[in-house]
């Protein structure tokens, strides 16, 4: 994983939450991370991760801070952890 990937992985997971992140360099993390992404028909994304599916809304600039919240919690319950995992 690269720096920035590794960047944009630690943003997901920073405090307060970081509304400034884009869906496009979420999809590339998690695509770095072994998941297979499917774009679905009402705008939304399929993500398969370590056995753990997951659909997010395809915002078209910053993603809201709820889906920020929701990947976070998607890539934790696919028992990854940025700080052990993916330190900077």
């Amino acid at each position: 994983m690269n720096h920035r990937h590794r960047k944009v992985l630690h943003a997901l997971f920073a405090h307060p939450i970081n509304a400034n992140i884009a869906m496009k360099d979420v999809e590339s993390v998690l695509r770095e991370l072994g998941a297979e992404i499917k774009a679905a028909n009402s705008g939304k994304s399929h993500v398969v991760l370590n056995g753990h599916s997951a659909n997010f809304s395809h915002a078209h600039h910053s993603l809201p801070k709820q889906e920020v919240q929701q990947i976070r919690k998607f890539i934790e319950t696919c028992g990854i952890d940025p700080e052990r995992d993916y330190p900077l």
